[in-house]
């Protein structure tokens, strides 16, 4: 009889990967982050089980955006005051944090609950090339976008 395999604790093991943002579409870059903090490119993928990887986004700065969507696209917010929504355009979010635009994307793809909280705080995103995490010797990827161009 064969037993179905659930990954425990210490049965699997996080590495930290590095994403480089420069010259790649928000969206498909949030959808490759996403499958990496929620570990569907490994073989041991259960739903609702931590076992995706730290990512690392640099260059957050120098993203693109297709169509019409820099002026045509707003993030709200609201301070819980009568009359105390802020409306920000995706040109202007990119402008000042990029690094927000780049995490609601990616939060998007995420389950809204605990557990996609906890994938959130696995998210580092930086808007240039340096970031503090050269301890952990993080294994940069290359996305389908550059993949195809190599």
């Amino acid at each position: 009889m064969q037993k179905t395999f659930y990954p425990k604790g210490t049965e699997h093991q996080t590495h930290w990967l590095l994403v480089d943002a420069a010259g790649e579409n928000l969206g498909r870059l949030a959808t490759q982050v996403a499958r990496r903090l929620l570990g569907k490119d490994k073989p041991t993928f259960t739903p609702g089980v931590e076992v995706g990887d730290h990512v690392v986004v640099i260059n957050a700065s120098k993203i693109q955006v297709s169509g019409k969507r820099l002026d045509q696209k707003f993030y709200y917010r609201h301070s819980g005051y009568p009359g105390g929504i802020k409306k920000v355009s995706l040109r202007d979010q990119l402008q000042h944090t990029p690094e927000r635009a780049i995490k609601a994307a990616v939060w998007g793809m995420l389950p809204h609950n605990r557990y996609g909280r906890k994938l959130i705080g696995k998210l580092k995103i930086y808007r240039g090339a340096d970031h503090p995490h050269g301890p952990q010797r993080p294994v940069e990827i290359l996305l389908a976008n550059k993949r195809a161009a190599q």
